[in-house]
This record gives structure tokens, C-alpha cells and sequence, in this order.
């Protein structure tokens, strides 16, 4: 006749099995504490080997040649639209030139450009902090040197160079001033949408594209972009002086090609960066002294969040040399 225990808290199997689990249960806990750590401590090894290796990825060459000992030419790259914020900003690339006039062993300094252009604004500012350098440092001459384009406010800039070097298919020129806008008003008539537009003064709502065009506002835009028409002819010719053909058409807007740009007073010869350091400023050692963005800048932007800045309203002027 078989016997039948009881599996109340006083029976010994019963408190070594409860024991047994509490131990396994405590081991599988202490098991994924284990894991958690090892876990956050290879997230952190990885986050902070990916760190280190793009700072290795920033220190190109121009970075590289920075230590080098001796005289050099100095380069400031200007590179895309010309506008606050930017990397073609006049804050980034005044810094730069400051630096590379400031440095001692700097023999010449060469402008390398490759912009459409952008903000009149910032391409002044710029043009003038390039003739304040050059009065400050005589002997240190500035050679601009297009590389694929050089238009409108990115020319505005390069006029103020001792000298413009460019290729022979490079762009040069638009010498011009332009606004963008739109017009939506057939489209809401034909949708069925009506424009409430309030405004505190005649023309507040100057330019907006949902409401007719107004003859009288149409002709003052137009006065203000002849006088930054004006002003951008001024300093073109006041840099480039008798070197520019006597010919309207210089200031049409229209741009050249750089054979074409020479033999019309826009570009002085045909020459790269490289060229120009060995065979006009003497010195083939270069320096490079443009403003480089830090590691979240370049963090962001790898990882697509600088998507965003282009979707926010005002983010661009739409007054540009164009």
C-alpha cells in the first residue's frame, strides 16, 4: 500500500525545491545584470571608437599640412551658395582669410572658388574685408582661382583679388541681381480658395504670392534691384579696373566661359591653385586655412539631420546676385 505525503511547508523535498529556484532565479538575475553591463560597456567602446575615427577623418591632408615647417601659400576654399550659415558664410571664410594673412610664413594667399553665388549681403562684406587685408598686409598679394564656377555675388567677391585665374570651361560672370517669387492667384480662383490678407501699412504684403501683382510695387522692386545692381557694378569695376572691356554687356547678367571671360577683361590668365602657388607666389608648399566644421556638424549631417534646416521657413533669402 503506497504512502501519501503531504506537501505542506513543513516537508523537506518541497523547501529544497523552493531553494532551488530561488538560487536559479537569483543566477538567470545576476546573469542578465552581467549582460547589461557588457552591453552598455561595448555600446560605449563602439560609440567611442566611431568618434575617434572621424576625427582620424577629419584630419585631411589640408589639416595634415598644417604642421609643416617653412613658407607657404595660404588656401581659403569658398565653396557653394554664399549665404549666413553656410559654409560659404562671410563670417566662415573672413575668418579664414584672417588667419592665413595673419600667419607669418604665408607668402600669398589664394582664393579658390566654386559658387553660383548668393547673398549681396555677405559677398559685400567679404569684397571689403579682402581690400582692408591687402592694405594691412601689402606685401602678401590674394589671387582668386575659379574652379568649376565663379557667378554673380561669388565674382563679387573674387573682383577684389590682385588677379582672377580660372580654367578655360570654367564659368565666370552673371553679373546680375535677382528675387524669386511666385504666383498662385489663378490657381485659387480656379480651386475655390479665397486670400485673407490684413496688413498694418500699403504695401506690407508686398510679394505675396497669393495676391495680384501691383504695377506700383512691381516698378519699386525693380528700382531696388538696379540700385544693387549698381553696387555690384561699382565694385567689380573699382577691383577690376581698366581691365575690363568697355562693353554693356559685362553687367547683362549673362556669364562666360573662362577662355571667353579673358579676352573680356573678366579673368587675367588660365592657372590652378597648384600653379598658382608654385609659378606666381613662388612657394608650391600649401597651406590650407579654411574654417573646418566641428564633429557634430559633420555627425549631423551624416546622419541626415540637416535635412531639417531646409524645410524651415525664412531659412533662405530669396534676394540673391544670381
Amino acid at each position: 500500500m503506497s504512502e501519501i505525503h503531504s506537501a505542506g511547508p513543513s516537508n523537506p523535498s518541497n523547501k529544497w525545491e523552493r531553494q532551488l529556484l530561488e538560487k536559479l532565479s537569483l543566477a538567470a538575475i545576476n546573469e542578465q545584470r552581467r549582460s547589461r553591463r557588457w552591453g552598455i560597456f561595448f555600446k560605449l567602446a563602439f560609440l567611442s571608437y566611431l568618434v575617434v575615427i572621424l576625427m582620424l577623418f577629419s584630419l585631411d591632408r589640408d589639416a595634415l599640412d598644417n604642421v609643416k615647417q617653412g613658407n607657404h601659400s595660404a588656401i581659403v576654399d569658398l565653396t557653394g551658395v554664399i549665404a549666413a550659415g553656410e559654409e560659404a558664410s562671410a563670417d566662415k571664410i573672413i575668418s579664414s582669410l584672417r588667419d592665413a594673412f595673419k600667419d607669418k610664413k604665408t607668402k600669398g594667399v589664394i582664393l579658390r572658388l566654386n559658387s553660383p553665388g548668393g547673398s549681396p549681403v555677405q559677398a559685400s562684406y567679404i569684397y571689403r574685408e579682402i581690400k582692408r587685408l591687402r592694405k594691412k598686409y601689402p606685401k602678401i598679394p590674394l589671387y582668386a582661382v575659379v574652379v568649376d564656377m565663379c557667378a554673380s555675388a561669388c565674382y563679387y567677391i573674387a573682383s577684389a583679388a590682385d588677379k582672377i585665374y580660372a580654367n578655360e570651361n570654367s564659368l565666370v560672370g552673371s553679373i546680375g541681381v535677382l528675387i524669386n517669387s511666385f504666383g498662385y492667384v489663378g490657381l485659387m480662383e480656379k480651386i475655390g480658395v479665397e486670400r485673407r490678407l490684413l496688413t498694418a501699412g500699403e504695401h506690407k504684403g508686398i510679394l505675396d504670392p497669393f495676391s495680384p501683382a501691383k504695377p506700383e510695387e512691381t516698378d519699386y522692386i525693380k528700382s531696388v534691384l538696379a540700385e544693387l545692381h549698381q553696387q555690384f557694378i561699382n565694385a567689380v569695376k573699382e577691383g577690376r579696373g581698366d581691365r575690363l572691356k568697355d562693353d554693356p554687356i559685362l553687367f547683362s547678367g549673362l556669364f562666360w566661359s573662362g577662355l571667353r571671360g579673358k579676352d573680356i577683361g573678366l579673368v587675367d590668365d588660365f592657372s590652378s591653385s597648384s600653379d598658382v602657388a608654385r609659378d606666381v607666389i613662388g612657394e608650391e608648399d600649401m597651406k590650407n586655412f579654411t574654417t573646418k566644421r566641428d564633429l557634430l556638424d559633420q555627425l549631423a549631417d551624416r546622419l541626415g539631420l540637416s535635412l531639417a534646416k531646409g524645410l524651415l521657413p525664412g531659412s533662405k533669402s530669396i534676394l540673391e546676385y544670381r
